[in-house]
Formats: structure tokens, sequence, C-alpha cells
């Protein structure tokens, strides 16, 4: 008896604890209204994200400083061969025993939850990402930081819109808010941040989200300036101007940038592949790629970690420190060996990346593409120059033009590409050619690869909200919600008595045979038996199997809404059967499928 008050109490205190915030729940959804009060989360969402992106970026500068302080700069360093396996290790372990779920692909997890989970994610998701690739990039994982901060962003908006017990609808915008901050608060960059949330994510810009969008974008980023300085993420002073007769070079640069981010995506597509169908296990996966990023980064000490330093470094002129603390260093000198040097930097990036990935490291693609886009800029100007010498190309500018492009091209996000690339670097003087170089290589590689990295897993499955309000609407429902049960079904065998006797019992004119097994073998319309139902002297002589029909088409579970349709218009039927391997589920009508989706359209079009 002495026990039972110790283990009543935490329960006790749980439901005075429900009953006291169920009470603030009532009152605000009664006495503050719900844009407004969107507003006011959007602003503690900016915040915390802000911190959120403040603490990550903290925590990886302080593991990378303390790990390469004692890092000589004249020769190649073994270390490097250990660092990142022991970085990636770190992180499968933590995941696997710790957080036990699946947190990498961060962006894409975002896009699935919008699109497939009522813009709902689980708390964890609110620091489990920024400590896993903390530990992975401060440990030379070739990754960015950008991925794990805009689902950080994001599950810290759906969580506290969550906690209101609010809609999807707002949910989605919070969602959005969590991950604008995350950029925002990352690359100082608000602009940027609020078009992520447009180009990447998708939500559309109405007069409900444009605010809370841009309240969320500028309080993270305020609080970065407020912490870290008003310096910009990238030193870039731009000394020589961008002449007109230099603009057939950024049409060219633009085509090459697309080329580049033609060839990044697949890559990484293929290594993804690679690790995830080739390689069953766990361990097989973090040992193949520790082993391949440990040797990348052990040959080519830039592709550690973000790569941030190495940016600053080519944008600040200042090529031949590239080869620092590599096996190569003594080879720097020779301006035909930094070309080389660089381009096989720009050919292994995708490589590094995937490999930490595909290891069990956490990080993401947002970093690379910036990374890889500053050297597909500096290589064209730097080949131009070294086979045209009277050229005299601008390195720095083609370097800072070649970031938005691979951007831009790997994203499919041309606005955010110039934008960020604008506040990062402070490079507003370069707006001209960064459009025209972001433009054309979004164009380029649309025209081979027409969703981004992020949205091609889900695009595939059919599951990736869009812009595009029809398909987006069709992607919010879900097969479940339409299906309908309460089809009586008969049996092959069964004769026309029973039949009608079926019949008599059912509100519908339409009926499915199945076997014994469950398994679909045709349909009978009452349209169809109408002539001979009444005919007494037909009751034992006909059945089932003779009357039945084919259906005009058959729907699989899980089959996308998107092909549900098309199946509708091909057939021209009015319902259609659902079958799972071939057995009986239910059927599916158009007049259910309008209704569900004008429902989701009123609810996600308010305004």
């Amino acid at each position: 008896m002495t026990n039972e008050p110790t283990v009543n109490e935490p329960r006790h205190h749980h439901l005075l604890y429900t009953a006291w915030w169920q009470k603030v729940v009532f009152w605000r959804e009664h006495h503050i209204k719900e844009k407004t009060f969107v507003v006011i989360l959007a602003l503690v969402v900016g915040i915390v994200g802000g911190f959120a992106a403040l603490l990550l970026k903290t925590l990886i500068h302080l593991i990378s400083s303390a790990l390469t302080a004692h890092v000589a700069q004249t020769e190649g360093n073994y270390i490097f061969l250990v660092y990142p396996v022991i970085g990636i290790l770190i992180s499968v372990l933590y995941v696997k025993y710790v957080i036990r779920d699946n947190i990498s692909h961060g962006v894409t997890r975002v896009l699935y939850a919008i699109s497939q989970n009522k813009s709902r994610l689980k708390p964890h998701n609110m620091y489990s990402s920024l400590i896993a690739s903390s530990v992975t990039i401060g440990f030379g994982g070739s990754v960015g930081a950008e991925g794990p901060i805009v689902a950080t962003g994001a599950a810290i908006g759906s969580n506290i819109g969550q906690l209101f017990r609010l809609s999807p609808r707002i949910l989605m915008i919070l969602v959005g808010c969590g991950a604008a901050a995350g950029i925002a608060g990352i690359f100082k960059a608000p602009i940027a941040g609020m078009l992520f949330t447009l180009e990447v994510l998708m939500i559309d810009l109405t007069t409900v989200s444009v605010m809370p969008l841009l309240i969320s974008s500028i309080t993270a980023a305020t609080i970065a300036y407020i912490f870290t300085g008003y310096d910009v993420e990238f030193l870039f002073i731009q000394s020589e101007d961008f002449l007109t007769s230099r603009i057939p070079y950024a049409i060219l640069l633009g085509l090459f940038c697309g080329a580049v981010s033609l060839y990044f995506t697949r890559v990484m597509l293929r290594m993804e592949s690679f690790f995830g169908k080739t390689l069953k296990t766990q361990w097989k996966k973090t040992l193949i790629g520790g082993i391949l990023i440990a040797g990348l980064v052990f040959l080519f000490p830039p592709l550690y970690g973000e790569g941030y330093s190495s940016i600053n470094e080519l944008l600040g002129g200042e090529p031949s420190s590239i080869v620092n603390s590599s096996i190569f260093y003594s080879d720097g000198s020779h301006t035909w060996f930094i070309l080389l040097f660089i381009g096989c930097i720009i050919l292994l990036k995708a490589f590094a990346t995937s490999a930490t990935t595909g290891a069990g490291g956490i990080g993401g693609t947002f970093a690379p593409s910036l990374y890889v886009g500053c050297m597909a800029g500096f290589f064209f100007a730097f080949l131009f120059n070294f086979v045209w010498p009277d050229l005299n190309l601008s390195l720095k500018n083609f370097a800072l033009m070649g970031m938005a492009g691979v951007m831009s091209g790997v994203m499919h996000a041309p606005l955010m590409a110039i934008f960020l690339t604008a506040e990062m670097t402070g490079g507003y003087d370069l707006f001209l050619p960064l459009l025209i170089v972001s433009t054309i290589s979004y164009g380029t590689i649309k025209f081979f690869e027409p969703y981004s990295i992020y949205t091609m897993r889900l695009a595939r499955r059919g599951e990736l909200i869009t812009h595009h309000k029809d398909k987006a609407v069709l992607t919010l429902l879900k097969m479940d919600s339409v299906i309908e049960r309460d089809f009586m079904t008969v049996r092959p065998e069964m004769n026309l008595k029973e039949m009608v006797n079926v019949i008599s019992k059912s509100n519908r004119n339409l009926f499915p045979v199945i076997n014994e097994n469950g398994v679909l073998l045709g349909i009978v319309l009452l349209d169809d038996i109408r002539n001979i139902m009444f005919r007494p002297d037909l009751y034992k002589k006909m059945y089932v199997e003779k009357f039945m029909s084919a259906p005009p088409g058959k729907i699989e579970v899980g089959q996308s809404m998107d092909s549900v349709m098309k199946t509708f218009d091909d057939t021209g039927a009015w319902n259609l059967p659902v079958v799972e391997e071939g057995r009986y589920v239910g059927f599916v009508s158009k007049s259910k499928i309008f209704n569900s989706y004008r429902r989701v359209l009123r609810h996600y079009s308010e305004d």
C-alpha cells in the first residue's frame, strides 16, 4: 500500500496537465482567431528554428575545429582515413539504438509528411537529425547541414501546431515556416528561406501563408545576425565588373552547370540504389561507404565536411590553397594540376556525398550542390583562361555564378538559387548573370529530369504534392477513404433464385463475384439480369457464372489516385472493383472520389 501513491502520482499529474492544456487550447479557440494565431506561432517557430540552426552550425564548427586543429597543411594526413568512418559509425549507432527510426533524406521525409501524413512529423525529428548530422559532418562526412535543419525546423513547426490541435491545412503552413526558418537561420538568407518552401516543398503562396512564412524567415535570420554578426556566410568582394561581352560565356556556363547538375543527380540516385538494393545489411553499407568516403577525403581533403572553407578560398581568388593538407601539395604550384584537381573534385563529390548517406551518415545534398557549383564555375573560367589567356574571365565571378547554376539544377529551384547565392555572398551586383546561369541550368536539366533530387523518390510512387491543384488534391486523397465495402458478394455456383434473394437484401445494383478464396472473378449488374430475375422457371436453370461479366478495369490497393482517375477515364466506368493480389476488397466510385475531392480542395484552398 505504501507504493500506491508513488505509482499513481505521475499519471495523476499527467491527467492534470492534460486537463490544464485542454483549457488553454479551448481558451485559444474561443479568443484568438486562427489567422492571428498562425502569425503568432510563425514567430515562435522562427525563434526556435533560428536557435536550432545556430546550435547545429556551432556543433559542427566545434567538432570540426577540434579534430582538424593540428592537421598539417603541407602534406597528406592519414587521420582523414579514420575521422569520417568514426563519425558515420557514431551516427549509425545513435540512429539504430537511440532514435530507432529512419531519419535519412530529411527534405524528402518532410515532403512525404506534407503529401501523405497530414503534415505530421514525430517529436524526435525536432532534435534527432540535428545531433546525428553534427557528428556526421563534424567528423568529415561529405554532406550538408541544410537537409537536417529543414527536417528539424519542419518538425518544430509540425509539433507546435499539433500541440494546439490545428488542422492539416495550418500544419502544412507551420511545416513550411519551420523549413524556411531553418534555411534562413543557417544561411542568413530570409528571402531564400521563403522561396525554398515555395519551390522545393511546393507550398502554395496564398494570403494565409505569405505572412507566416515571411515572419519565420526574417525572425530566424535576425537571430543568426544577432549571435554571429552581420557578415555574410561567404566572403565575396567583387573586384571585377561583369561586362555585357561576358553574357555568351554566362550562357555557356548555364549549359555546363545544367550538365553538371544532371551528372550529380544521376550519380546520387545510382549510388543510392546501390546501397539500398545491392548491400542488404546496415553493417555492409557502413563498411563499404566508410571505406569509400575515407579514401576520397584522404586523397581530396576539400571533400571533408561541408567544404565551405574551399568555397571561401575560391571566392577569395586563392585556387592554389585547394591542395592544402593533401598528398598532392607539392604539385599545387602547377596551373594544369589545379585544373585537374578541381575537375576530379567535381566528378567525385557526388560519390563522396552518396557514400556518406549510404553508409548511414545523416546529411543533405544542399551544401554539396553549392560546393560543386562553385567548383564548376571556377573550373569553367579557369579552363577558358588556360586555353585562351587573353580572355581573362573573372574566376571569382564565375565561381559565384556556378553556385547558383548547379543549385538551381539539382534542386529545381531557380529563384531560390539566385537569391540564396546573392544573400550568402552579398553578390547582388551579379544579379543579371545569376539569373542567366540559373535559368539556363534549370531549363537544361528539366529537359532530362522532370523532378528534383528531393521529389523524384515520391513522384515515382505517386506520393508527391505539387502546385498543380488537381494533382495536389488527388495526392492528398487516400485510397482507404474512398473504398466502399458494403457491396454484397455472390458465388459463381449460385443459381438465379439465390441471386434474387441477395438482391432483395441489398441496396446496390452491382454485385462482385468471388470464389472460395476471395478472388474476384467478375461482376453482376442488376440491369443485365432484370429481364430474367422475375421468371421463376429459370430460377433453378440459370447460374451466376452464366450471366456474370468481366469488370471494365481493376484498381490495385496502394495505387495512386492520379492513376485511379486515369483508369476511370480509359474505361468510361462509374464504379471499379478494388483488389489486393487478385482478392476482392471493395469498390471505388467516381461520385465518392468527386465528393472527397471537393471536400479536400475546399479545405486546403481556404484563405
